[in-house]
């Protein structure tokens, strides 16, 4: 069995970048939370996924990116990602 290794990532984007960022994210498929900062460094969403998440279950959340990307000039992502390490023989 494999190991799963987590890592963080930070990107800072604009809010105009903000939803196209989200959506290339969740195509990668071994994202395990999104966290949108403002500037200040304060959280204003948390986005946790799980490899069962259905299009429609996101909705809400798009709708909150919108709003947030509408309202914020500079934004931090902060991404989990969860790779797979090969067992050490």
């Amino acid at each position: 069995m494999a190991a799963e290794l987590t890592t963080k990532e930070e990107l800072k984007v604009t809010g105009d970048a903000l939803v196209a960022t989200v959506k290339q994210l969740l195509h990668e498929g071994n994202v395990r939370r999104i966290t949108l900062k403002n500037e200040e460094g304060e959280t204003l969403i948390e986005i946790p996924l799980t490899i069962g998440v259905v299009g429609f279950l996101l909705i809400p959340v798009w709708a909150a990116v919108g709003a947030i990307a509408a309202l914020a000039a500079r934004l931090t992502i902060v991404i989990e990602k969860v790779e797979e390490q090969p067992p050490s023989a």
